[in-house]
C-alpha cells in the first residue's frame, strides 16, 4: 500500500522551516559581526585621527620652539654648567620683550601646555633637558595631544660659537668704497668669497671706480638712496656693462651687524717685549708677544717682524717706515664707536705680508687664535707699500691702500668707520675663504643653538 502524499508535504514543509531558521541565524550573526566590525573601524579611525592630530600638535610645538631657540644668543664667557639657566632666561626674556604670553617656560625647563584648538583638545607641552656628560648639547621633548592620544618628538641642539653674517663677505665697509684705479676683485674657489657689502649711509655714491672694474662677487648696498659710479668698463660676476650693474648690484639690502671684537682677550698673550719712548727703533727689530705703550707714537725705521701678538694701547700713532712681516696678529685697543685717526692710526709705508704663527712653545697658547691678522677697531690703517698676503680678517676704522696691491686674502676686510675705504692703483684682491675660520679670533662673542636634524625621533603614548 502506498504512503499518503499528505505526510510527504508536511516533511518538506518542516525541512524548509528548519533551513529558513538556519539562514536567519547565520544572517543575524553576520549582521552582528558587521555591526561590530563597523564600530571597531569607526573607533580605529577615530584613534588614528587623534594620533595624527597629536603628531601635528607635536610638530607645531617643535617648530615654535625651534624658532624661539634660533633667537637665543648667550655670552661666550658663560660657563658650560650655566648654559641651561642662561638659555631659559634668554627665552623668557624674549617672550616678555615681544609681548608673547601664550607660552611659558619654567626655571626647570618645563614648557607649559599650549592650546592649539580647544574644541578638539589639541595642544602641546614640552621639556628642555641637559645631560651633564654632554654640556654643549640641549635636548628638547615636545608632546602633542589630540583627544586621548599623545605623540612625543625628541630633538637636540648643539651649542656652538655664533658666526656673524658679516664674514660672508670679502669686503664689508660702513663707509663708501673708492677705487681710483682699475680694481680686480676675484675669488679663488666660488664667487661668494669676493662678495662686497657697503653701508654708505651718509654718502649717495656707495662704490666708485674711476678705471675699469672686474669683480667676481655680488655688490650689496645698504643705503636705499645710494648707487654705484663706474666710469670705465664694467664686469661683475661675468656680466658686462649695464647688465652687470642690473644683475649684480643690489641696493637697500639689510646691513649685517658690524660686531665690536673683544681685544682685551689678547692681553694675556702680550707678556714679551715692551715698546716705549726709550726703545731704539732705528734698525730692524723682532717683536715677540709685544706691547706698545699708550702715547708712545713709535716710528719704526727698520724692517719689523711681528711674532705672536703685538698689542697696541690707545692712543697711539704707529708708523712702520719699512717692511712688515706679520707672523701672528696685530691688536689695537681703540674706540670703535668714536674713532679718531688723528690720535689712533697704524701706517705701514713699506711692504706688508701676513704669515702663520711661527713654531715654538712661546706661541703655543696664542696659536689657538686663528683667522685674524689685524684687529684694530678705532684705528685707521694705511698700507702704502706692496700688500701681498693676508692670513685672516683685517678689522679697522678706515683703510687706505695706496701701494701695488696684489694680495691673496683668507679673511674679510672690515671698515667700521663711515669714512671711505680707498684702494688706489691697479689693485688685485684674490679672496680664498672657502676654508677660512668661521669664527675668527676676537669675534667669539656669543653661543647659539643649532638644530640637529638627525636627532629627530617620534614616540607614541
Amino acid at each position: 500500500m502506498r504512503p499518503k502524499r499528505k505526510s510527504s508535504r508536511r516533511e518538506r514543509a518542516g525541512a524548509i522551516l528548519i533551513i529558513s531558521m538556519i539562514f536567519v541565524v547565520v544572517f543575524s550573526a553576520l549582521a552582528v559581526c558587521m555591526a561590530t566590525m563597523s564600530g571597531n573601524n569607526v573607533q580605529l579611525a577615530s584613534n588614528h585621527q587623534n594620533l595624527n592630530a597629536a603628531l601635528v600638535a607635536a610638530q607645531s610645538g617643535q617648530e615654535v620652539l625651534r624658532y624661539l631657540f634660533s633667537r637665543v644668543l648667550i655670552s661666550s664667557s658663560t660657563p658650560q654648567n650655566q648654559y641651561f639657566s642662561e638659555i631659559i632666561t634668554a627665552v623668557r626674556d624674549d617672550l616678555t620683550n615681544n609681548g608673547i604670553s601664550g607660552i611659558g617656560v619654567a626655571t626647570d625647563g618645563a614648557i607649559a601646555a599650549v592650546t592649539l584648538d580647544s574644541t578638539t583638545g589639541r595642544s602641546f607641552d614640552g621639556q628642555i633637558l641637559f645631560d651633564a656628560n654632554q654640556p654643549t648639547v640641549m635636548e628638547v621633548r615636545v608632546t602633542g595631544h589630540g583627544g586621548q592620544a599623545s605623540r612625543t618628538i625628541t630633538t637636540s641642539f648643539d651649542i656652538e660659537p655664533y658666526e656673524f653674517p658679516i664674514f660672508k663677505y670679502g669686503l664689508a665697509t660702513k663707509g663708501p668704497l673708492d677705487f681710483p684705479g682699475n680694481p680686480t676683485i676675484t675669488a679663488v674657489n666660488t664667487a661668494w668669497e669676493a662678495d662686497i657689502f657697503v653701508e654708505s649711509s651718509g654718502n649717495p655714491i656707495a662704490v666708485q671706480v674711476i678705471g675699469n672694474t672686474n669683480f667676481d662677487g655680488e655688490i650689496n648696498i645698504g643705503n636705499t638712496a645710494a648707487n654705484v659710479d663706474f666710469v670705465g668698463a664694467v664686469q661683475i660676476a661675468g656680466d658686462t656693462g649695464q647688465a652687470a650693474i642690473d644683475n649684480h648690484v643690489a641696493i637697500g639690502m639689510d646691513s649685517p651687524e658690524f660686531p665690536a671684537p673683544d681685544v682685551n682677550r689678547f692681553l694675556q698673550y702680550a707678556i714679551g717685549d715692551v715698546v716705549d719712548s726709550s726703545t731704539d727703533l732705528s734698525h730692524g727689530i723682532t717683536l715677540t708677544n709685544a706691547t706698545i705703550e699708550a702715547g708712545t707714537n713709535p716710528v719704526f725705521d727698520g724692517t719689523v717682524t711681528i711674532q705672536g701678538v703685538l698689542f697696541i694701547e690707545s692712543p697711539n700713532k704707529v708708523t712702520f717706515g719699512r717692511n712688515v712681516a706679520l707672523q701672528g696678529i696685530i691688536v689695537a685697543d681703540g674706540d670703535v664707536d668714536n674713532p679718531d685717526p688723528g690720535t689712533n692710526s697704524i701706517d705701514i709705508l713699506g711692504n706688508f705680508a701676513s704669515q702663520p704663527y711661527p713654531s715654538g712653545i712661546e706661541f703655543d697658547a696664542i696659536r689657538q687664535e686663528e683667522g685674524t691678522s689685524i684687529l684694530a677697531p678705532g684705528f685707521h690703517a694705511t698700507f702704502a707699500g706692496n700688500f701681498s698676503t693676508l692670513e685672516g680678517v683685517v678689522a679697522v676704522s678706515g683703510a687706505h691702500f695706496s701701494g701695488n696691491m696684489n694680495a691673496q686674502i683668507k679673511g674679510t676686510i672690515i671698515n667700521y668707520s663711515d669714512s671711505s675705504t680707498v684702494v688706489e692703483g691697479n689693485a688685485s684682491m684674490n679672496f680664498d675663504r672657502a676654508d677660512s675660520v668661521k669664527v675668527p679670533a676676537g669675534f667669539d662673542l656669543y653661543r647659539e643653538l643649532n638644530y640637529v636634524p638627525a636627532s629627530y625621533s617620534e614616540a607614541g603614548i
